[in-house]
């Protein structure tokens, strides 16, 4: 199409566009640049010079808060959330391929995750868990096990509460998606391989999973990431300890040095780098998908 046939109207979406597109990603591209500063840098603009400095900064810590396991506890926190999303999601996408008994309504208490506020989720499970407590320490009471009633602590936790909290956010994306992968699905390629005698398992792990293994990397991708950044439906759930979005929400109010902007960049860095290997792993999968047909 000739650009001098172009009318008002598509350069002003054009404009409309490249704006959005400035709005959605000019935050994370200022945050990136001034963490490169040199040691004179500031919170804001002008640039300073040019360096590694802050991030040198943040590798010795930032005050009394440990940066390091913060960052371990949120990657060992995604891992689990991320395995468990693929789990249920593959479990329920089969399940739900056949008349499922209440299966309307199960769906749907499931998806209701997604439009509740998060931090009322969080406190919900925050509350449920402290109840629990309350429970375990009665019982231990009148058991009169007492040794054990000392050295209880607390339910809330980072593999306790605080993946169940963020299962709510990310078990609704990854059912959906199955949704959508098994309603195109084509059942006869299992009929095929049930008539050649294999049995339930063996179609599933030769026909199946081969077929739907880049949606569920996808599935695995979402997973990770939404556990990664989340924030509300963990701040009342995780008990005592604090993952890294928490921790960096904190450092807002106290930090005045770009060594925040620093730990903002290293973060956003492993997002992309999960979504480049899920993405590069999902078209591999797909190529090989395609040569065996």
């Amino acid at each position: 199409m000739n650009s001098d046939n172009r009318t008002a109207g598509f350069w002003f979406l054009a404009l409309f566009f490249t704006a959005f597109v400035l709005f959605l990603y000019g935050p994370m591209l200022v945050i990136v640049v001034l963490s490169f500063q040199g040691s004179e840098g500031g919170l804001t603009f002008p640039l300073r010079g040019l360096s590694l400095h802050w991030f040198g900064k943040l590798a010795e810590g930032l005050g009394v808060v440990d940066i390091g396991a913060a960052l371990r506890r949120s990657l060992a926190l995604g891992t689990a959330v991320m395995v468990f999303t693929v789990l249920f999601s593959v479990l329920a996408g089969l399940a739900f391929r056949k008349k499922l008994a209440g299966g309307n309504a199960l769906f749907y208490v499931v998806v209701a995750s997604l439009i509740m506020p998060s931090i009322i989720v969080s406190l919900g499970i925050g509350l449920e868990f402290r109840l629990i407590d309350s429970g375990i320490k009665w019982t231990l009471e009148a058991l009169g096990m007492t040794p054990a009633l000392e050295s209880y602590g607390t339910a809330l936790g980072l593999f306790t509460s605080a993946l169940g909290a963020h299962l709510t956010w990310t078990l609704p994306f990854g059912l959906l998606i199955m949704f959508a992968v098994f309603n195109r699905f084509n059942p006869a390629y299992e009929e095929a391989a049930c008539d050649l005698g294999a049995s339930p398992w063996q179609g599933f792990r030769h026909v199946v999973l081969p077929l739907i293994a880049p949606s569920i990397v996808g599935i695995g991708m979402f997973g990770f990431t939404l556990s990664w950044d989340e924030i509300a439906r963990t701040s009342q759930a995780i008990g005592d300890v604090n993952t890294l979005p928490l921790e960096l929400q904190g450092l807002t109010t106290t930090v005045t040095t770009p060594s925040i902007y620093a730990l903002g960049t290293v973060t956003t860095v492993v997002s992309l780098l999960v979504m480049a290997l899920a993405i590069g792993l999902a078209r591999w999968l797909g190529r090989r998908q395609q040569g065996a047909q």
